[in-house]
């Protein structure tokens, strides 16, 4: 079978590739998620008290929170594309995600928190906030000496990334709500999971250098720290997704014991969950999931983006799809790139 298709109608097969503008944080099941962040002042009756302080005080961190909202959402489309459950945007069904306490929910909250951490965090460096800026070194102990034996003196400077800020704006937004409630099990988890997130930009903080000296030679480092790459990030956290333990909750109410014998107890980055998922691979609004028919698969491959998996064995079909798109370009000085028009056939996999 042979389609013409526009730019756009091809777009719409590669839905697992192309996240829809999500522009902020959903109030759902009385906790601030990523739906639609431009409300999140508009319905500051129902924030908690330090979530409508920042409103009323700081609304351009809640500009930035809105941004991490954004870029966790983002990255968990990207992480999930291949998934039978792909992080869909569309606010009927991942409400209903977010309602349960599943891995899906786990990775959620975790890459959402992240996100919001990486965000106040690169604004501050980049001068975009009033309230902070470069990372303070006064305090840092004194840098080691260089490993790499060429004695070449270094010391702390430049524009470090104050991660403290991040993390602690992230933790009074993303967990003021989930304080303010009873201890229960779903409290616990999606706490548990927010920290996850926070801590996978935390603690991986890199080292950057740039020599002094005259006549291009090397006589001082001047160092500082920065954020890992945010791609880095949602790749940890998928490890963590992958590995994610069961729990429930302790006879206290404040605990959770991981369900299973020789289980050991999840630490700080791990991601837990307390319900098993469903499948994904019929649409189901009661369970968020949208299912598989229609995904792109690769009829070649034996990992989740396999057709057997991706399409639950229901079995695929091929289409021929032809589109338009930019080719030949040239750069004209100065200043134009002007390309010609190109027709492109390709061969897609789809479920049946």
């Amino acid at each position: 079978m042979t389609a013409r298709l526009s730019r756009i109608q091809l777009a719409l097969f590669f839905i697992s590739l192309c996240p829809v503008n999500i522009i902020g944080l959903w109030w759902a099941v009385g906790s601030p998620l990523v739906m639609d962040p431009n409300s999140i002042c508009r319905k500051a009756k129902r924030l908690a008290g330090k979530q409508a302080e920042l409103c009323q005080t700081q609304p351009e961190i809640i500009n930035e929170v809105a941004k991490g909202a954004r870029l966790g959402v983002r990255e968990c489309q990207y992480q999930f594309r291949y998934r039978r459950w792909n992080c869909t945007s569309h606010h009927k069904y991942f409400g209903k995600i977010l309602q349960q306490d599943i891995r899906e929910t786990a990775f959620v909250y975790a890459i959402t928190a992240a996100g919001v951490t990486h965000s106040v965090t690169q604004a501050c460096s980049m001068g975009d906030l009033l309230q902070c800026g470069c990372e303070a070194t006064r305090n840092r102990p004194p840098p080691k000496p260089s490993s790499s034996g060429d004695g070449v003196k270094w010391e702390w400077g430049g524009c470090g990334d104050d991660v403290e800020f991040g993390y602690e704006k992230s933790k009074q937004f993303m967990d003021a709500k989930r304080r303010k409630g009873k201890s229960d099990i779903r409290t616990l988890v999606d706490l548990h999971n927010n920290e996850a997130g926070r801590l996978a930009v935390k603690l991986y903080m890199r080292t950057e250098c740039k020599c002094h000296g005259l006549s291009g030679s090397c006589t001082l480092r001047t160092c500082w720290k920065k954020m890992p790459h945010f791609r880095e990030v949602g790749d940890r956290l998928l490890e963590r997704f992958n590995g994610a333990s069961k729990v429930m909750g302790g006879n206290d109410g404040k605990t959770l014991i991981p369900v299973g014998q020789n289980i050991k107890p999840p630490d700080k980055q791990d991601l837990i969950y307390s319900d098993e998922s469903p499948d994904f691979c019929l649409a189901n609004r009661k369970t968020g999931s949208l299912g598989t028919k229609g995904r792109i698969c690769n009829s070649t491959a034996m990992d989740i983006s396999g057709c057997d998996l991706l399409c639950c064995e229901r079995g695929y079909r091929e289409e021929t799809v032809v589109f338009e798109e930019n080719c030949l370009c040239r750069f004209h000085w100065c200043c134009v790139v002007q390309c010609k028009k190109c027709m492109v056939r390709k061969e897609l996999s789809l479920c049946y």
